[in-house]
Formats: C-alpha cells, structure tokens, sequence
C-alpha cells in the first residue's frame, strides 16, 4: 500500500474532522447542554435518559485511544449532563480488573477494544447483558454478542507495519504474509504485544490458530517469539513507535497505525494487510454486573450506538470502520486502501474465541515457558 502525503492526509483529516462535528454532533441553544432535541431522540427515548440522570455519574473504563475515550465522555456530559469520568487501561487490563472486583466493580462500563477479553469476561459472568433499543443500527448481526454481554461499534483489522526509512536503510524486503514474519531477518526488529494485557495480542493468538490449527497455531506463535524485539503492554505500543524507527516492523491494527500518519503527520509509515488474510476486531462496549450506576449505563450504550458519539473518533485521530448504519466512515484508511467490507481478511471464528481465548493464551505462554523479560515491561 502506498503512504499518503503529509498534506494530502492532513487536509482529510481535517475536512473529516469539520463534517463530523457539524454532521453527527450538532448542538444549539437550549437545554441539555445545548443538544438539539433531534440528537437526543436518535439516541434514546426521554424516560431513558430521565432515569439515567438520576445517576448523576457514570465511571468508564476505556480500552480505545485516550483522546477518543476524552472527547466521547465529554460529549455525554454535554448532552445529559451526567458526569462521565474515565480510566484508559488495556482491554487485558480491564478484564484482570473486573474479574478482581468479582460483580463489585469501581467502573460501569467499558469502551472499546477488542472483543475477546469482552467474551471472557461475559463467559465468567461479570458483564450484565441489556438489549439495546440502537442495535437496530447495526450492520450486521455479529456486531453484538448473541446475548447481549457487548455491543460492536467500530472495527479494525489486525496486520503489520513498517518505518519505511529504517527498511531502506537496512535494505530489507518487506514481508507480505504472516510466514514471512518467521524469517531470521526480522530477529530483533519486531514489535508486537502482550498476550496477557493485550487485546491485540490475544487477537493474534487466536488468529494463528485458527489460521493454522491449534498445535501448528502454537508452534508459530513459538517460532515468531525468536523473532520479537518487544512486547508493549498495550496493543497499541508498537504503532505509536514505527514512526520514530524504534519500532521498524510493528504487528497491531492498522488503524493505529494511520492514526500516527495522520495525527503526527509521519510520512515514513506503511501499511501491510497479509496476503492469506488476517483477524480483525470488534471494538466493544459493554456494562459491567454489578454497576452503581446501571440507569447511566444503560442510557451509556444507546449513545455509544450513536453518530454523536462515534463520529467524534476520527476528529481525535482514531479512524476504524464504523459499524454503525448511520455514521461517517472515515476517508483516511479508504484512501491508503483498505476495504471496509473486510471482504481481504480471514473469516475469524468469534465464537470460537469466545470459548477459548483464555486458554489458548495460557497454552501460547506455556509454550513459551512463562515468558521472558520481554513480557514483564
């Protein structure tokens, strides 16, 4: 794939950023922090919201890049006046938390991320299922969970990404598919992420796995380890590094990915989606059993299935497909390419990664015997 221009992609950057807010999160004078009564009737209905305000707060954990959780928490305080405070943590980290608390969390509910911590917590019982009046909006069925534990509302797929002035200075071929990772080229030059704390990372467990069988999925996992530099706590660690050249070859979300050429105009970042296919995520919310604040929650949910809410990722840099019928897909990663119908990647086995993540990421680390230093940054 080519990279855009620094110019070219800030300046559809901004127009995005300019229709978003003007388009999806439109506001005027009145009550309810200046919301029209048209934005708040897409989201909910008014009994809906009166209960929620009742709660006066919501505390939400987000797994999504920080100025994203920021300015969507910020826009639900505008719009109802509930004060919605945050916490960004990995999605890994979210699921350790909330299984710690065991149905008395601190958080009512958790943004973004990849869906398969969602199912393993869902799996353990801590999350609290709720039909959404907005998963009418949805594009697809396997947008949601089956009963209800999350609601998708953005995607991304999972593929590699290089510094390409450190590849030339190396005079290194780029690899096009996830065997060509294994080379003993690469030892030392890729970044990937924890299987522990990493959403990401889990979704690239799963993805060897079901693209190779389980011990074959296994035995690459192990082979690709000979060649990782670093494992970053978060998924997103080794996107924000490839522009820099710490990082030269990143495994991760290609959406972080263009977030870094947009945002810091990096214009030595190039993207490549494997040749044989790739997982992808679900980015995910969801309300957490046990919540103190569940009316909040709830009212939390309809707005996250909301263009007032995602339509507001691409103004702070975040650019996945949307999987809300009526928002504003962004024009950058259609630009450098990539398909929204994700039609290029792998059929991935969500249910599958329900029922097995967690144990497939226990066997990968005991392969792997514990993991090293590597995993303990």
């Amino acid at each position: 794939m080519n990279t855009l221009s620094r110019r070219s992609f800030l300046a559809s950057s901004a127009a995005l950023s300019l229709s978003a807010l003007l388009g999806g999160c439109s506001s005027g004078a009145g009550s309810n922090g200046g919301a029209l009564a048209s934005d708040l009737e897409r989201i909910a209905t008014q009994d809906v919201i009166d209960a929620a305000k009742k709660d006066k707060e919501l505390i939400v954990y987000g797994s999504c890049d920080e100025p994203y959780l920021a300015v969507v928490c910020e826009k639900f305080k505008e719009l109802f006046g509930i004060d919605a405070q945050f916490q960004r943590m990995s999605t890994g980290e979210v699921q350790a938390k909330i299984e710690e608390e065991n149905g008395h969390p601190s958080g009512d509910v958790w943004f973004g991320g990849t869906t398969d911590p969602y199912n393993i917590a869902a799996a353990k019982g801590l999350l609290e299922p709720y039909k959404a009046r907005n998963d009418s909006h949805l594009m697809a069925s396997r947008y949601k969970d089956a009963q209800d534990m999350w609601h998708g509302i953005y995607k991304g797929s999972l593929g590699f990404f290089y510094n390409s002035d450190e590849v030339k200075r190396l005079n290194l071929d780029v690899p096009k598919d996830w065997p060509d990772l294994l080379d003993p080229k690469y030892k030392g030059l890729i970044w990937s992420s924890n299987y522990y704390t990493a959403g990401t990372a889990k979704l690239i467990c799963n993805t060897a796995i079901q693209k190779y069988g389980h011990d074959k999925g296994i035995q690459y996992l192990v082979d690709l380890d000979k060649n990782i530099a670093v494992y970053t706590k978060s998924g997103a660690g080794p996107a924000k590094n490839v522009g820099t050249g710490e990082c030269i070859l990143g495994i991760g979300f290609l959406s972080q990915a263009i977030e870094q050429i947009v945002s810091n105009g990096y214009t030595n970042i190039s993207l490549i989606t494997p040749s044989s296919g790739s997982g992808y995520e679900i980015g995910a919310t969801a309300i957490m059993k046990g919540c103190k604040h569940p009316d909040a929650a709830k009212l939390w949910v309809e707005f996250a299935l909301s263009p007032q809410c995602v339509n507001l990722a691409q103004t702070v840099g975040s650019n996945q497909f949307l999987v809300i019928d009526d928002g504003q897909q962004p024009q950058a990663p259609l630009d450098l390419g990539l398909d929204p119908s994700f039609d290029d990647l792998m059929e991935y086995d969500f249910e599958d990664a329900k029922q097995n993540t967690e144990k497939y990421v226990q066997e990968v680390m005991a392969a792997l015997h514990g993991g090293d230093d590597r995993f303990k940054k």
